[in-house]
C-alpha cells in the first residue's frame, strides 16, 4: 500500500474484496494488509463503529488513533470520523455479543505503520500528496497520509496574501505540498513553491490585456490585485473598491527587475462563486530550492530545503 490520506483506498476493487466477506477480511487480517470503511457510528465510549459488508466492525477508542491512549490526540479527532472513511487493520474476527461477526480493528497500527514506512522517511524538500481536513484563519489542516495530520501555515500557503485558508482551498480537496521539515511524529509543510516564480507567472500576461483578478488589500496609495496565488500586482486608487472583490483589472506595465504590474481597474464584478482550479508549475517529487524573485531584481526571495 502506498500511504495515501484516508480515503483514496476506499473504492479501490482490492479493498472492496476484502472487506466484502469473512474469509476476505481474514486473509487481510493475516497479511497485514491496511484497509478503509466508513465510520457509522461513535458510540458513548468513543469506540467508532465501522460499517463493513460482511460483519460488523469496532475500532476500540484506544485503538482510534497514535496518542489517543496517551491523551496528546483529543477525543474530537475520533468523534469527527463520523459518516467519514477511515483506515485500519484488522486485530481480530469473532463472535459479538448479539452472535454475529464481529471484528476489531485498529487505526493506530495502521497509522504506525506509515510512520514508519513514510513519515519517518520524508526529507525536505519531498513533494507530497495531501487532502484538506479542516481550515482555521491561521491555517490549512491536510491529512498526510493514513489520517496523519500536518498543517500548512496561512503565509505559506501563496506568495499572495489572503486573509484565509478558505480563499485558496477547500475541505475535501486534494493539493500538494512540500515537506519543509520533520520533527519526530511532526511534519512541517509549505505550499507556495510549488505554484512558480514571479517570472513563470508574469509569463501568463501580455501589457495591453484586460484580466480578471481579486482584491487583497485597500491601501492609500493603491489596490493590490492577485492575478495568480503567487503574483499580485498594484492598481491605482479607486472608489469603492474592498477586498474580496473581484475585478477586472487592465494591464499597464510590467517590470521584471522590479516585480511589478501595474494594474488600472476596469470594473467590480459578481463574485463567481468558486474557487479556481490550482495550477502547479512542478510535477517533481523534490525540490532542493525555489526561486522567486527574478535575476534582474539583484535580490533572493526564496526558499532553500535543507
Amino acid at each position: 500500500m502506498n500511504y495515501r490520506p484516508e480515503g483514496c483506498y476506499f473504492r479501490t476493487a482490492a479493498n472492496q474484496r476484502y472487506i466484502s466477506s469473512i474469509e476476505t477480511l481474514t486473509e487481510a487480517m493475516e497479511k497485514g494488509i491496511i484497509l478503509e470503511a466508513r465510520v457509522e457510528l461513535c458510540d458513548n465510549a468513543h469506540n467508532l463503529i465501522i460499517d463493513i459488508p460482511c460483519c460488523k466492525g469496532v475500532i476500540p477508542r484506544e485503538e482510534g488513533a497514535v496518542g489517543i491512549s496517551e491523551g496528546r490526540v483529543r477525543d474530537i479527532a475520533l468523534i469527527s470520523r463520523v459518516n467519514k472513511t477511515v483506515c485500519f487493520k484488522v486485530t481480530s474476527i469473532g463472535i459479538g455479543s448479539d452472535g454475529k461477526p464481529e471484528a476489531m480493528l485498529s487505526r493506530s497500527a495502521a497509522q504506525e505503520e506509515c510512520f514508519k514506512q513514510y513519515i519517518y522517511k520524508l526529507s525536505c524538500g519531498d513533494v507530497i500528496e495531501a487532502r484538506v481536513t479542516h481550515i482555521e484563519r491561521f491555517g490549512c489542516f491536510v491529512d498526510i497520509g493514513c489520517g496523519i495530520s500536518s498543517m500548512i501555515p496561512i503565509d505559506a500557503i501563496s506568495v499572495s496574501r489572503i486573509s484565509d485558508p478558505s480563499d485558496r482551498f477547500a475541505v475535501g480537496q486534494y493539493i500538494r505540498a512540500v515537506v519543509k521539515g520533520r520533527e519526530q511524529e511532526r511534519v512541517f509543510l509549505t505550499h507556495k513553491e510549488l505554484l512558480g516564480s514571479w517570472e513563470q507567472n508574469a509569463a501568463e500576461f501580455e501589457v495591453g490585456e484586460t484580466v480578471s483578478g481579486i482584491v487583497r488589500s485597500v491601501e492609500e496609495y493603491g489596490i493590490f490585485v492577485e492575478l495568480a496565488p503567487n503574483l499580485a500586482g498594484l492598481a491605482e486608487p479607486k472608489e469603492n473598491v474592498i477586498a474580496g472583490q473581484n475585478v477586472s483589472v487592465y494591464i499597464k506595465a510590467i517590470i521584471p527587475d522590479k516585480m511589478k504590474i501595474k494594474l488600472v481597474i476596469v470594473d467590480v464584478c459578481e463574485d463567481n462563486g468558486h474557487l479556481s482550479d490550482i495550477r502547479y508549475f512542478s510535477d517533481a517529487d523534490h525540490i532542493d530550492s525555489w526561486r522567486y524573485s527574478t535575476e534582474k531584481s539583484g535580490k533572493f526571495i526564496g526558499t532553500v530545503f535543507e
